[in-house]
């Protein structure tokens, strides 16, 4: 394959070049954007369909984020080494097998692995594609580019979970994996033609130590997690496991101090302002994908919604954000970034606070205006968060600095759900087992509702001898839906109590006006 530099490109296709390497990159982004939250509207279905818990199902989300947040350190090696067009092309490659390994899964670890193969592919693509786009377009252009694309793949998270639920009501749970599959093929040609493939001849260093550590310790936190109440949070296979996170983080930051490559610069975090942004990053991370994973699966195991509706819900959220995300970009300029931060956690903080005293009766049209408060909380934090850390660092730092903000987001999102569920699942059984203990002959409620059952079968003609085990099989199903609201109103209380402490670090950030 001939290589290409992106002058070459333009001498070859003239002006629209611009054009179609954009549209190319795009693409390919939006549909890995779409992958990424398309199956949080599966997961009711994906627990059906394996007989698996809330905390196993939730691993499609998590492995994907976590895959997309480790392999976004490999993106400058990647380019650097096999250059944009190999890089794009076999990158898109792998995504194709996850979602072919994730459609035909007969086992659930399957869907784990092709969940972290997308996660990956997602990973090392959209920084690729903002690094084209930067270089092909002038310096006077390059923010409107920018601004267009993150547009796009607002766009894309809107239509991702809506998309989901059209594919689970027509067709099946696994079409989610496929219907993505055409467009993938469409950017992979496309992208042996109009991608760059210019590639560094030097030998590039990457820290491969620091990598393989931060992988196992975020592969052995996320699995303790998941497996820690069904195995017992103190038995010997989720022990080891945090001990293992534990050593490999302690060598993952001991690797980071030394002279060389490395994959994080530590120094960063003598700055304050960037410290506490980066706190409060963390935090914008679990808000953003928390939420986004917390409400559609709230409104179709409590309020029993089809995927369709759980998709619709959360859809006018998304495009409202995307609307408003240039205007909050303009914002960042003009006033403080305390007032900013402070105004988008308060509004991710009432959303959630709105859904303590959800449950099965709650309107839909309510829970779609308490998502929407919550999501603008997104559109005024992010921009605040990139203007605020990198005008706190020196030019030769801007890279660094960058790249960890979308670290800390990606990271954050990724552990931050996984630790949710947990929780959720913990204050569900919690509930369940209070609820059951006040099931007994003393209970005038429960005997009242169990008379008005029996009744209602004996009208219906069930025989005496399955009437009243019918009843009582019907007042366990209550009170499991009952444990399930109160398990998932103290998880959005949990929302709140977070975005209130990140409020404390907010007030490190300096209020002085960026103009």
């Amino acid at each position: 394959m001939r290589t290409e530099s992106v002058d070459e490109l333009f001498a070859r296709f003239g002006p629209s070049y611009r054009m179609f390497v954009t549209v190319t990159g795009m693409t390919a982004s939006f549909v890995m954007v779409v992958s990424g939250t398309i199956s949080n509207v599966a997961v009711p279905d994906v627990m059906g369909a394996f007989g698996i818990g809330l905390d196993q199902a939730q691993l499609m989300a998590t492995a994907f984020n976590i895959a997309m947040t480790t392999s976004q350190l490999l993106n400058a090696w990647v380019i650097a080494v096999f250059g944009q067009r190999i890089g794009f092309s076999a990158t898109l490659i792998i995504f194709a097998i996850g979602s072919l390994i994730c459609g035909f899964a007969e086992d659930y670890s399957f869907v784990v692995f092709g969940r972290t193969l997308q996660g990956f592919s997602a990973g090392v693509i959209q920084p690729l594609v903002m690094v084209t786009i930067f270089q092909v377009f002038p310096s006077d252009r390059r923010g409107s580019a920018m601004g267009l694309y993150g547009m796009a793949l607002s766009l894309a998270v809107a239509i991702g979970p809506a998309f989901g639920g059209i594919a689970i009501g027509i067709f099946d749970w696994r079409y989610i994996f496929f219907a993505p599959l055409p467009l993938v093929l469409v950017a992979f040609f496309a992208g042996l033609i109009f991608m760059p493939s210019y590639r560094d001849a030097k030998e590039q260093p990457f820290d491969w130590t620091g990598y393989g550590l931060i992988i196992v310790a975020l592969y052995c936190v996320m699995t303790g997690l998941t497996d820690g109440q069904r195995d017992g949070w103190v038995s010997d296979r989720i022990v080891t496991y945090f001990v293992v996170a534990v050593l490999c983080s302690v060598g993952f930051l001991r690797s980071q101090m030394r002279r060389g490559a490395t994959l994080v610069d530590l120094s960063l975090f003598k700055n304050r302002e960037y410290t506490a942004v980066m706190f409060i990053t963390l935090i914008f991370g679990i808000g953003n994908f928390g939420t986004s994973y917390a409400v559609p699966v709230f409104g179709q195991l409590v309020q029993g919604m089809t995927p369709l509706s759980a998709g619709l819900l959360i859809m006018p959220a998304a495009l409202m954000v995307a609307a408003a995300l240039p205007f909050t970009g303009r914002l960042a300029d003009t006033i403080s970034a305390r007032l900013g931060i402070l105004i988008g956690l308060t509004l991710f903080a009432s959303g959630s606070a709105f859904m303590i005293d959800a449950d099965v009766n709650t309107p839909f049209f309510s829970l779609m205006i308490y998502y929407i408060i919550s999501r603008f909380g997104m559109a005024f934090t992010m921009p605040f968060l990139m203007s605020t850390a990198l005008r706190t660092l020196e030019p030769e730092k801007l890279n660094s600095g960058a790249g960890m903000v979308n670290f800390s987001r990606q990271l954050g999102g990724s552990l931050g759900t996984n630790a949710w569920v947990v929780f959720v699942q913990m204050r569900t059984q919690f509930h369940a087992d209070a609820l059951t203990a006040t099931q007994d002959s003393s209970n005038t409620s429960s005997r009242e509702f169990l008379d008005s059952v029996g009744q209602i079968l004996r009208e219906a003609g069930v025989p005496e001898l399955v009437n009243q085990p019918g009843a009582l099989h019907f007042l366990g199903q209550v009170v499991e839906a009952q444990a399930m609201t109160l398990g998932f109103q103290d998880g959005f209380l949990i929302f709140v109590i977070v975005f209130v402490l990140a409020m404390i670090p907010a007030w490190l950030v300096g209020s002085g006006k960026k103009h």
